[in-house]
């Protein structure tokens, strides 16, 4: 059967923006609503500029979902398999709210806000991206209040840390540089993965 989703090209708006930053660190991106969510979790990590090296999770009310092998680590309660849900299973009249937590060490919390639910246009690779400010925070840093002291290290030539940061993040970090050339190249290998599941989805029932 032809999913539904796919035949009306439907897509929605989706902002994303990292807690407690300031300036904010945000991205806004037109994404399809036929998504699942552990496609919107790498979806979210390829805007941001995460590596996908640690546990996540979205909470969508009371509901959590995250990784199909979720184990260890997540309570008494795993959270629901996010390749079984569609981004357009969980979306509410007007606007949808969902909160996103990177790394439970660090614990980067994001917002997610996604509206505008709309036809989009089946000649454009979604998700796309269309804004965004501020440089995504170096992996392992230790949370918002790790990067904050990171930044002040390497700000500052006289800070007993400054080579030594300079060092761990390879020289060179500039907070303003969000890199859309690789957010959009990352961003376009999942348009693919999409593309190419679509096509085989349609030959099985040719």
């Amino acid at each position: 059967m032809n999913d539904p989703a796919d035949s009306v090209h439907e897509i929605a708006t989706l902002r994303i923006e990292l807690l407690d930053s300031e300036p904010l660190i945000w991205r806004q991106l037109e994404v399809p609503t036929s998504i699942t969510l552990k496609a919107l979790h790498d979806t979210v990590q390829a805007a941001m500029g995460w590596f996908d090296a640690h546990l996540w999770e979205f909470t969508i009310g009371e509901t959590r979902y995250g990784p199909p092998a979720a184990d260890d680590g997540w309570g008494a309660i795993k959270p629901i398999n996010a390749t079984k849900v569609r981004l357009r299973d969980v979306l509410k009249p007007g606007k949808t709210a969902i909160g996103y937590v990177y790394d439970f060490g660090d614990t980067w919390e994001h917002r997610l806000t996604i509206t505008n639910t709309r036809t989009g246009d089946p000649t454009i690779a979604y998700p796309r991206f269309i804004a965004g400010e501020e440089a995504c925070p170096p992996e392992d840093c230790g949370g918002m209040p790790g990067f904050y002291d990171f930044l002040d290290a390497i700000a500052d030539p006289s800070h007993p840390n400054h080579a030594d940061t300079l060092d761990w993040c390879g020289g060179r970090y500039d907070p303003k540089d969000i890199d859309e050339e690789q957010i959009k190249i990352s961003l376009n290998r999942i348009a693919k993965r999409r593309r190419a599941a679509q096509t085989r989805r349609k030959q099985k029932t040719i």
